[in-house]
């Protein structure tokens, strides 16, 4: 009898752990996960493909000058892409990757074309063209941040464009360097300054 007590109970708990084990990895599920609108959605899958822009050109100019900017950033444009993947695959939002220089949205793609053809040209070419990219991408990123609620997307966006700033003022000291001046595409003059009077920030990437 009281070997069938003990069974009894055996079935009662087993059935609890049981179910506290599936509701500990839904809700570690949930914790892990974030919920987007489509404006955000957007968002992020344009700005993969942006950074990859950023990423897959400084690959193709590394290749034609072999400089140190080109060479360390391009690593961490790498770092941005993974950055957006990893919200991405935490809302459960499939995304496509394409090849080296390879765009699905046409801006993007002619955007490439004339930065390749651009910059084979000359090195200082190519330096104004790292700094119109990263030009563009603080642009773009502060738009969608002032357009989002979603805390998780700002802080990833905030991150990325710390280092678009540090990537901006990289190209631009080269660029004085050799003698060139650089003036700003996409930002505003007075936000185009206060970047550049700016140090290097610590960015959380």
């Amino acid at each position: 009898m009281k070997n069938f007590k003990t069974f009894q109970i055996a079935l009662i708990i087993i059935p609890l752990i049981i179910s506290c084990s599936n509701d500990d990895n839904n809700n570690a599920e949930a914790l892990n996960s974030i919920e987007l609108v489509q404006t955000d959605t957007d968002a992020l899958l344009f700005m993969l493909e942006e950074e990859k822009l950023a990423r897959d050109t400084y690959e193709f100019l590394d290749g034609q000058w072999g400089i140190n900017q080109f060479a360390n950033i391009k690593k961490s444009e790498q770092s941005h892409m993974n950055a957006i993947i990893n919200l991405l695959e935490l809302s459960n939002t499939p995304y496509t990757i394409l090849p080296y220089g390879e765009f699905e949205d046409e801006a993007l793609q002619n955007y490439y074309n004339q930065f390749v053809e651009s910059g084979q040209i000359s090195l200082s070419n190519a330096l104004q063209i790292g700094a119109t990219i990263e030009d563009l991408d603080i642009v773009d990123l502060e738009e969608y941040i002032d357009n989002t609620t979603n805390t998780s997307l700002i802080s990833v966006f905030e991150s990325l464009k710390c280092g678009s700033g540090n990537h901006l003022r990289s190209f631009v000291s080269t660029i004085e360097s050799i003698g060139d001046t650089y003036t700003t595409q996409f930002l505003t003059e007075e936000a185009y300054n206060q970047i550049i009077s700016g140090s290097n920030e610590k960015c959380n990437l």
